[in-house]
């Protein structure tokens, strides 16, 4: 299916299950939304799963200039086009933000992200690594995968599958993905949700809750040991059972 984003950019998205809860998957960087195949697999038989490409990934429209306004839009377009009587947003990585910058859902749900609000990175501390993809991607891909986002648990084939799916663009087109997220106003973002956020997370880099807490009105976290980034992928039957307690929660 397809919605249309705010400034006409055609955003596809599958749903599966017919529920009254929809569970609207936003996948992270260089993604798309059959990263959380498994968690289709899990929840469709309870909820109305939504897997979503957001603009300039997977089969949904390019943009010339992608922002944080756009990538949040693009959420907010498909959460109105299931038009599901209840909606949970799961965002991983950059898609957090998003969620939280679209602020649609009765409850948001972080992957992997936004673990520190108050220690958010500006565009001058990433305007270096951008700068790397732009310059030689294939090098900044093979440096930064095994160091910032791969753990001692992240399965061989979920490293083989990332690494061709982010070789897929050039330098360019991914820092032109990427950077609209150190543009954002992420803690102003946070104050505006008052609806309760949930972080799962790995313990591949540190996170803080008070912190959290001093700009979203209703945060707790729960943390896998040992993975990557990448839980839906790592992990899927551990990241769908935190899950599940979450949304009984």
């Amino acid at each position: 299916m397809q919605a249309r984003s705010s400034d006409g950019t055609a955003i596809h998205y599958d749903v599966t299950g017919d529920a009254a809860t929809a569970l609207v998957f936003v996948h992270g960087w260089m993604g798309n939304g059959t990263w959380w195949d498994a968690q289709r697999d899990a929840f469709a038989a309870t909820h109305r799963v939504v897997q979503m490409d957001l603009g300039g990934h997977g089969r949904s429209g390019r943009r010339a200039q992608p922002s944080g306004e756009a990538y949040a839009a693009d959420i907010a377009a498909v959460v109105r086009a299931v038009a599901a009587p209840h909606t949970v947003v799961v965002g991983h990585s950059m898609a957090g933000a998003y969620a939280l910058l679209a602020n649609v859902g009765e409850r948001n749900v972080l992957a992997d992200t936004v673990k520190n609000l108050g220690a958010v990175m500006t565009y001058a501390q990433v305007e270096p690594m951008l700068a790397s993809y732009r310059a030689d991607y294939p090098r900044a891909l093979a440096e930064a995968l095994p160091k910032f986002l791969f753990g001692a648990r992240t399965p061989a084939a979920v490293k083989e599958r990332l690494i061709r799916e982010f070789s897929a663009v050039s330098g360019d087109v991914a820092a032109d993905l990427l950077a609209p997220l150190y543009r954002c106003d992420l803690r102003a973002a946070a104050k505006q949700v008052r609806v309760p956020v949930r972080g799962i997370g790995t313990d591949l880099s540190p996170h803080d809750d008070a912190a959290n807490r001093e700009y979203l009105a209703d945060y707790a976290y729960v943390e896998l040991a040992g993975y990557g980034h990448y839980p839906m992928l790592e992990a899927p039957d551990e990241l769908d059972a935190l899950l599940s307690q979450q949304l009984r929660d």
